[in-house]
């Protein structure tokens, strides 16, 4: 994320986004997405096809579902849900089905491009019931994540934090 002095709503998803995208190809394992999720402390990522365009995203949520369905032995506890502090601690990766990633992410990501507001991306991130939007070039390939917290974070920048006024 930048760090200009620029007006909050005047933000970009260019400015906000992470560009070292972790991306997963649509044949990665379930358990090696798992592993690489884990290995990086992020919830999710893009999927990709063999061009590197964007055709889905698989988050700790479609983990979550995964845990809940028929493969429901993939879970370390019964009862984690409630205590667990993020989907790995849910999810064991070695107990995942041995499926490709393409099979269980979500299809249709939300992507903008590097121009789209903060507004906007706040909007679409309220309306679709998600926490990150794939910020893609005009071939669709991925080339930044602006995530709920990037979002946040820009806010908490925007004026000055007086702990006194709390």
């Amino acid at each position: 994320m930048t760090t200009t002095t620029k007006p909050l709503l005047a933000h970009t998803a260019g400015d906000l986004m992470t560009q070292n995208v972790v991306m997963l190809p649509k044949e990665m394992s379930l358990q090696k997405a798992a592993r690489l999720l884990s290995q990086h402390q992020i919830s999710g990522a893009p999927v990709v096809d063999e061009e590197g365009r964007c055709i889905g995203v698989v988050s700790s949520t479609d983990f979550i579902k995964l845990a809940g369905s028929e493969h429901a032995d993939v879970g370390r506890h019964a009862t984690a849900a409630a205590d667990c502090l993020c989907a790995w601690q849910l999810v064991e990766p070695d107990q995942l089905p041995a499926d490709q990633v393409g099979a269980h992410m979500t299809k249709d990501p939300v992507m903008v491009v590097p121009q789209a507001s903060i507004g906007k991306l706040a909007r679409l991130m309220i309306d679709a019931h998600i926490h990150r939007v794939v910020v893609r070039d005009e071939a669709r390939r991925p080339i930044g994540v602006v995530s709920s917290t990037d979002i946040l974070a820009a806010i908490a920048k925007a004026e000055p934090f007086n702990p006194d006024e709390i």
